[in-house]
């Protein structure tokens, strides 16, 4: 089980948590983008994320939580992100952003809110790279684990190809029991509002 962790939400700055978090054994770092329009949240702009990962080492793991995800994903490939999730709901053309992305070298996910049926993202299991199950609505953090959006998991294992599968929301200790058919979790406050980020890593990872 790999574990993706977000510092939206932390017991001290974003850049403190970034450095924090490089020196967990996480296997990315998860990048929360907010429009304010596809959620009501807004979080940072890019000269904001381009600070707090000035000296990150770990892969970034970009998730847009955006109406119109293009001209989010022109600016973000300047980080030379591992990979750029957008979601399903926001977008007319997803092969176009699919393809995109992989004519930049970058790796694609899709994310499915809790509402969305898997059959949505079908058409384009063989072309991208990640499945995004979001286990909370998105847009805040701290949300409770959906337990009931497990199924969706182990339905993408059935269909299973060359994505990875990956969940985001209430991810922690306790939760973490449903995802065992996950490749990757994410979790934010469950190590960011501790006082030892590694221990609630390995938690997870365990």
């Amino acid at each position: 089980m790999k574990v993706a962790v977000s510092f939206i939400k932390s017991r001290v700055n974003e850049k403190e948590t970034v450095d924090l978090i490089n020196k967990t054994s996480a296997d990315f770092l998860h990048v929360d983008i907010m429009d304010g329009k596809f959620v009501e949240n807004i979080t940072y702009d890019f000269e904001d994320i381009e600070l707090f990962v000035k000296d990150n080492k770990k892969p970034l793991d970009i998730h847009l939580m955006c109406k119109e995800p293009q001209a989010y994903i022109e600016e973000y490939l300047k980080l030379k992100p591992y990979n750029i999730t957008f979601h399903i709901e926001a977008v007319a053309n997803p092969q176009k952003l699919i393809d995109y992305l992989h004519d930049n070298g970058i790796k694609c996910g899709i994310a499915i809110n809790p509402e969305t049926n898997v059959k949505s993202i079908l058409p384009y299991l063989e072309s991208i790279d990640t499945v995004l199950v979001m286990t909370v609505h998105p847009g805040k953090g701290g949300q409770k684990f959906m337990k009931e959006m497990v199924y969706k998991v182990d339905k993408l294992n059935k269909l299973k190809g060359n994505f990875v599968i990956e969940v985001d929301g209430g991810v922690n200790n306790e939760s973490i029991s449903y995802l065992q058919n996950a490749d990757i979790v994410v979790s934010g406050s469950y190590v960011c509002t501790s006082d030892n980020f590694e221990e609630k890593v390995r938690n997870l990872k365990e």
